[in-house]
């Protein structure tokens, strides 16, 4: 209703304009044009009362709550609007929506389980909607992203990622600040759609937290190295001192000051058109949950990994 009226001021005060314009031409012309001036006057009036009696019936019609009728034509002068194309349409309306999407992680099994108590190594059921997750994702501003996922398993609903990357920080910073994986070696930051396997290694369910992994809330910052050789990436993250589950614990902080951290040294290289090599060395430290049980603040746990990838 308010941009309806303000479109009526615009033409009153065109018609307005028009009319001065009118005047000032009048007065620089000689009396005996007088009778052409009347009736330029006269017809001024009449376009005057038109539009006047239209508007009039376009506000009747909206505060009737009725439909309006349509709109008035151009006055003489007045620019057309320029048109909107849909691909700035379509990029307007996606200012304030993220990007969505959800995947579903269906597993089959098949053959005997073992039933050793000795050696029962992750039983998985015959049929299993194993996990779910819901993914939202977005450009925040030039300088920043968001990415959010959310997890729908047998277990329930967890945040599984959430963190804001600032893309443009000083000396080529990239910083996370959020709740995610560490990157730790190659597989404890993969989720589980997109791993090349139905299930997680052993390493990772016995050393690594189980399938959650070391994913916890943190800051990580990452920097390219330059050189002339290979592509060197250096990553240091650190965390809350939280990570893993209650099968597999991994770090668990009872202070403020009991952080858990995380480094990573990936580095890649071209050695034919068709082969390369992905090397990578981790580390990691955080206090355990056996110095809880213990009474003990100080008992911790070191992590060292090694990968390497030829393709």
């Amino acid at each position: 209703m308010a941009l309806r009226l303000r479109c009526a001021m615009f033409v009153l005060a065109a018609l307005a304009a028009s009319s001065q314009t009118a005047f000032a031409q009048a007065a620089s012309q000689s009396p005996a044009d007088a009778q052409t001036l009347r009736a330029a006057i006269d017809e001024l009036k009449k376009d005057f009362d038109v539009r006047l009696s239209a508007l009039e019936k376009r506000l009747a019609a909206i505060e009737g709550g009725g439909q309006p009728p349509a709109p008035l034509p151009a006055a003489a002068g007045t620019p057309e609007p320029a048109p909107v194309s849909s691909t700035a349409a379509a990029g307007a309306s996606k200012v304030f929506n993220p990007d969505m999407a959800v995947i579903g992680d269906f597993l089959g099994a098949a053959g005997k389980v073992n039933t050793d108590p000795a050696n029962r190594v992750s039983p998985q059921p015959a049929l299993e909607m194993h996990e779910s997750e819901a993914s939202f994702q977005a450009v925040v501003d030039p300088y920043a992203r968001a990415d959010f996922f959310i997890s729908f398993g047998e277990e329930g609903v967890e945040l599984e990622e959430g963190f804001v990357t600032f893309t443009s920080l000083p000396g080529g910073l990239l910083t996370k600040v959020g709740k995610m994986r560490a990157a730790f070696g190659k597989v404890n930051s993969l989720h589980n759609h997109v791993l090349p396997w139905t299930d997680r290694p052993l390493v990772i369910n016995n050393l690594v937290g189980g399938e959650d992994g070391i994913a916890d809330a943190g800051i990580s910052v990452a920097k390219l190295i330059p050189n002339r050789w290979l592509f060197l990436e250096a990553t240091g993250q650190v965390f809350r001192g939280d990570s893993g589950s209650e099968q597999h614990p991994l770090y668990q902080t009872s202070q403020r000051g009991q952080l858990s951290y995380v480094g990573h040294l990936r580095g890649y290289h071209d050695i034919t058109e068709s082969t390369n090599i992905d090397l990578g060395f981790s580390a990691s430290r955080g206090y355990n949950a056996s110095g809880l049980a213990q009474d003990i603040d100080n008992l911790t746990t070191r992590l060292v990994g090694i990968d390497a990838t030829v393709r």
